[in-house]
């Protein structure tokens, strides 16, 4: 019925397309309603995934969405992954009003998976409805092909990261306010609520750093729209001169104030990536970099057209650097150039089908899909194309919810066209259009499988990219934790294979393999390649210390305190070593406990003090560790006996009644 349905609203639009050439179409609740259904029906079987990849970090071990006690407003002072800005491990990534949804999930259902999920799914929709809106309202597209847009992009598989994977939720929210900002400014039936408009953009890109772009697409196309005004006398001053030219400067002034702000942000750092998160970006050769870029930019756009092949990570070799200009892959970014080219030149002449050269609106209209198009599609990509600053990753499928929008509006601008002079054809187009609109969806179901769990993302991972490193370690991390230890080892082995210096794979494979010289060798190379890793400094000090060689372990353990002064386990390590003289001891422990909320060095320090004969200031640290942890047998009967050796009847029987 659905289908009947749509074949027949857009077999009436282009009759009237044909006959009145009239562009206001008014927009209804039912097609709303059409997209809005097809956008949750896609995701439905995602609900009950997992948190997986990057959703760990972001939330479940993210302070400011799960610790009770933490202020709201420490979100606005850290970074997505809960880091202050100002810390010089800070990813930079500066995202406090999804953290602050995400919290809000958190306070009211806890860490339960469905709801995340749920929250994304709604979001998705409410962004498919706008676009939709958008369509009809600001591309000055009739209802049918604005439908046909709302559709494909509800549908469209390169959104599966975004909206199935929690964290992609960061793209979606900034993109409902990217759309809100742009109803605001450019709805045709309504007067233009600059302000609204404005509050909107800030509100995107305090979802999301690229919500930023949505100040220049609002720029660049009022400039577009108003292009008349130019014609207009230099000398001849009007009062709608005047009022474009000051909305013009407010909105150009509030995208330069924000790109200040930002900076500021960065308190002073930028944040630091490493060669395997971005191996072109490492690249001596300015050729090589601009041409792996470039190839990489046209890449993002032929997964848009041809999602095919779908992974959550892209880093560690996924995309080979191209570093002579015979590469055959340079000729898809020379062909994506011409389009885009054509597309621009298209705009500036018009169409040349018989039937829209003969209605100079309907010319109007496709150039200003073409325009709204090729913005939405182009600035907004910018941030993550490496080719303006660099990005902390290769390619990254949930950077594209925002564009796939513009690539979007130029499909259903050329299906429109082609639609207008297909004739007795168009039942095949419709059909044509069906079938992907069905198969997207297909495509999208089936994706959400790949995120339910772990496991499943993992596997789905080295089954598209199997020259991946990254995907083989992490598969190889996940396959350890489940105990299955050799598969674990040839994995590893295949990540070095394919990334010879790739530190924290050899790491990894050391602490499995128990030939201790084998073990000291990917030890050893793990601290070559990585001379700051601090897990293999204190691995192969573990593994000295085993050795009797307690010389090296010492080195090795104030190496680990080198790299990171917080690192507790360097210290325990090192008093177990037993090494120094006991006011070195004693310091360390004190050390230990500042450091730690743990009952367990707590205990430690006081079965310390205890031996020393200092019973009050280890009866103190005993029930420190009860106030952590009132389950500690060791701390009780630490307790206890120190009471019953200095006669504190009293106090023994309130911490045993206790």
């Amino acid at each position: 019925m659905k289908q009947r349905a749509f074949t027949l609203g857009v077999t009436t639009g282009v009759t009237k397309i044909e006959t009145k050439h009239s562009l206001k179409y008014p927009s209804s609740w039912p097609q709303y309603i059409l997209v809005g259904s097809f956008a949750a029906a896609c995701y439905m079987n995602g609900l009950g995934g997992e948190f997986v990849h990057d959703d760990v970090p972001a939330v479940v071990l993210n302070k400011d969405v799960v610790a009770s006690s933490r202020r709201m407003l420490a979100a606005f002072g850290d970074d997505f992954w809960g880091t202050p800005m100002m810390d010089s491990r800070s990813h930079k990534s500066y995202r406090p009003l999804t953290t602050l949804t995400f919290r809000a999930n958190y306070l009211m259902v806890g860490l339960e998976p469905f709801w995340f999920h749920g929250t994304n799914v709604f979001l998705h929709v409410l962004a498919t409805i706008m676009f939709t809106k958008v369509c009809v309202k600001v591309a000055r597209m009739t209802s049918p092909f604005a439908t046909l847009a709302g559709l494909m992009f509800a549908v469209h598989p390169i959104h599966t990261e975004a909206v199935t994977g929690i964290v992609g939720r960061a793209d979606v929210l900034a993109c409902v306010f990217f759309l809100a900002s742009l109803l605001t400014y450019h709805d045709s039936t309504k007067k233009c609520r600059l302000w609204t408009s404005i509050i909107f953009g800030g509100l995107s890109i305090l979802a999301k750093e690229t919500g930023l772009t949505i100040f220049l697409v609002n720029l660049i196309f009022d400039i577009y729209q108003r292009w008349h005004l130019k014609k207009t006398s230099v000398v001849r001053w009007t009062k709608e001169k005047s009022t474009y030219i000051k909305k013009t400067f407010i909105v150009f002034l509030t995208f330069s104030v924000l790109i200040i702000l930002r900076l500021v942000l960065l308190r002073g750092s930028l944040p630091k990536f490493t060669r395997g998160d971005n191996p072109a970006a490492f690249h001596p050769s300015i050729q090589v970099r601009f041409l792996t870029f470039s190839y990489i930019a046209s890449f993002n756009f032929w997964l848009l057209l041809c999602p095919a092949h779908l992974s959550h990570d892209w880093q560690m070799g996924s995309i080979p650097l191209i570093t002579s200009l015979l590469d055959f892959r340079n000729l898809l970014t020379v062909l994506i150039f011409v389009l885009i080219s054509t597309l621009l030149l298209r705009t500036t002449s018009g169409p040349k089908t018989k039937s829209l050269n003969q209605d100079p609106e309907a010319k109007h209209s496709e150039n200003t899909t073409l325009v709204l198009g090729l913005l939405i599609l182009v600035i907004p990509f910018l941030p993550g194309s490496n080719l303006v600053t660099t990005a902390g990753f290769v390619l990254a499928e949930r950077v594209l919810y925002i564009p796939s929008m513009g690539f979007i509006l130029l499909v259903v601008q050329g299906l429109r066209n082609i639609w207008c002079i297909s004739g007795r054809h168009r039942q095949t187009l419709l059909s044509l259009i069906l079938f992907l609109l069905i198969v997207h969806g297909l495509q999208c179901v089936a994706r959400n499988k790949d995120w339910k769990s772990r496991e499943s993302l993992l596997r789905a991972g080295v089954r598209t990219l199997p020259h991946n490193a990254k995907m083989h370690y992490n598969f190889a991390n996940f396959l350890r934790d489940s105990g299955r230890v050799d598969l674990a080892k040839a994995h590893y082995h295949t990540a070095i294979r394919l990334w010879p210096t790739y530190a924290s794979a050899h790491n990894n494979l050391g602490t499995l393999i128990k030939n201790g010289d084998e073990a000291k060798k990917h030890f050893l190379l793990a601290i070559k390649y990585n001379q700051g890793h601090l897990n293999a400094h204190y691995n192969l000090g573990q593994l000295y210390r085993k050795q009797n060689r307690t010389y090296e372990a010492e080195q090795m353990l104030q190496k680990c305190i080198v790299i990171s002064p917080n690192f507790t386990l360097g210290y325990v390590e090192l008093v177990k070593l037993k090494l120094m003289n006991e006011s070195n001891i004693s310091d360390l422990l004190k050390i230990i406990v500042r450091q730690s909320t743990e009952a367990e060095y707590a205990i430690m320090y006081a079965d310390y003090l205890n031996q020393k004969g200092n019973y009050m200031l280890a009866l103190k640290y005993y029930n420190s560790a009860l106030s952590v942890c009132n389950c500690k047998l060791e701390a009780f009967t630490g307790a206890a006996t120190i009471l019953r050796r200095l006669g504190m009847q009293s106090r023994l029987f309130q911490l045993i009644t206790r």
